[in-house]
């Protein structure tokens, strides 16, 4: 399969993600304190293998060997989540100085290898402490994130510009508070609802308080977003595919673009928002860009007797798929860019996460050929710059992921790296994938210069 790469801007940004507590380790180092990740982890039967994140790739002391991985690659971007509790460990109050100075650090060396950091404020590891005062239920957690972001823009602004500040707040709200799969694990509605309001509530005002202190600042929201297809052509499930929309597209959408929490998704939650005058202009905040998390499509068949939003996943026969269970389209991230682009008016999108998961087989001379992993790679790489063609400012890929690491509920043995780590040993062998990403951008990079 080719990849249109003329389609593609000069300046795009090539990148990896990752996030804090799926590679760092070193939870109890240097003033960090506990998240409620590391609490759910290390409750009995939450995580397959009763594996945590403890260790993890042991990223806060392999850092600068990962910054030559990135090298070796070829990327010029490099997506990362601050880790709250290692910077604020209370949540609030006092700020831990070498936890700001790993980053620091971190931040420079980026740099001066030639990648663009793209800091993520929040990827899921709130501090256990403001869980034990509410969590995300609660309004003060809201002011809490803005006053942290405030904290880590005061320090890395100078260099930093590009910023999200939530990290998929459909797994935080939903996953974590309504279906109990990740931490906090609760399995309450009300309490769902009122998270969702709070996380972009947060959003909002970390925005404003990230602009204050960075005035250069570019600032977005990440989304993990599906097309979502009807399981047979009976009504009844037509009209669970627009539930599910909502539920995992629009109440995210809506309300940064100015339209409000859908009033159908309202309706279908029965949870009174706690809205306070002036909320819907502060989570409505202009967005600099949005992200664009795409993993897989939802099959849905309608589930009136069900939980919220009352959809059924149905799992469609003789389709391709990944490691994970999920749907291989490479289609629906070209349909959900030209979504962004024409429903929401979108200024500038990236990928921000874009990957697989397959059993990797570590070969007897130490190398991963990995083809499944890289015509999936290939396969949404073109559907990117196909999207681009026809009209999306898309402007960055960051391939899910840098390094296999912890993958939250499945623990270690999902691997989504575009490079291996021996988590006995934490030795980093680049699999056929990464060498794949590799030429891909020099072939970009090589078009450019033919053009020019």
């Amino acid at each position: 399969m080719t990849i249109d790469l003329a389609a593609l801007p000069e300046d795009f940004l090539w990148g990896t993600a990752t996030s804090a507590y799926q590679i760092e380790g070193a939870v109890a180092e240097d003033g960090r304190s506990p998240s409620i990740w590391d609490t759910f982890s290390h409750t009995p039967g939450k995580i397959d293998n009763d594996d945590h994140g403890d260790t993890a790739c042991d990223h806060y002391h392999r850092w600068r060997e990962d910054i030559g991985l990135m090298r070796q690659l070829g990327t010029n971007a490099y997506r990362l989540s601050i880790a709250w509790p290692r910077v604020v460990p209370g949540g609030d109050g006092p700020v831990n100085a070498r936890g700001l100075d790993f980053y620091d650090e971190l931040t420079d060396a980026l740099l001066e290898a030639g990648i663009t950091p793209s800091v993520t404020l929040y990827h899921w590891d709130l501090p256990q402490a403001l869980q034990d005062r509410g969590g995300w239920p609660v309004r003060d957690t809201a002011h809490h994130f803005a006053a942290y972001a405030a904290v880590v823009a005061a320090r890395l602004g100078d260099r930093v510009r590009h910023w999200a500040t939530l990290n998929e707040p459909l797994c935080s709200a939903w996953i974590g508070h309504l279906e109990g799969r990740m931490a906090p694990g609760l399995t309450d509605l009300t309490a769902a609802v009122r998270a969702s309001y709070h996380l972009l509530l947060g959003h909002g005002l970390a925005t404003q308080a990230l602009r204050a202190a960075a005035p250069g600042a570019e600032v977005g929201i990440v989304n993990n977003l599906s097309t979502v297809h009807a399981a047979t052509d009976r009504p009844e499930d037509v009209d669970a595919v627009r539930r599910m929309d909502g539920h995992t597209n629009r109440w995210w959408l809506d309300p940064v673009h100015g339209r409000g929490f859908p009033e159908d998704m309202r309706e279908v939650y029965g949870v009174e928002l706690p809205e306070r005058p002036g909320d819907p202009e502060t989570v409505a905040q202009p967005l600099d860009w949005l992200g664009l998390n795409y993993y897989m499509p939802i099959t849905v068949a309608d589930d009136p007797t069900g939980p919220a939003p009352r959809a059924r996943e149905v799992r469609r026969p003789g389709v391709p798929r990944t490691g994970m269970g999920w749907e291989v389209d490479a289609s629906g991230i070209e349909t959900l860019l030209l979504r962004l682009t024409h429903e929401y008016g979108a200024r500038k999108l990236y990928v921000t996460e874009n990957g697989s998961a397959y059993p990797d087989v570590v070969r007897p001379d130490g190398t991963v050929d990995d083809p499944a992993r890289q015509e999936y790679l290939t396969g949404h790489l073109a559907a990117c710059a196909s999207a681009a063609r026809r009209g999306a400012p898309l402007a960055g890929y960051f391939a899910w992921s840098l390094l296999d690491n912890f993958e939250w509920a499945y623990g270690y043995d999902k691997r989504f790296g575009l490079v291996h780590v021996d988590y006995g040993t934490q030795q980093r062998t680049i699999k056929g994938t990464g060498h794949r990403y590799a030429d891909i951008i020099r072939a970009h990079a090589d078009s450019g210069r033919r053009a020019a």
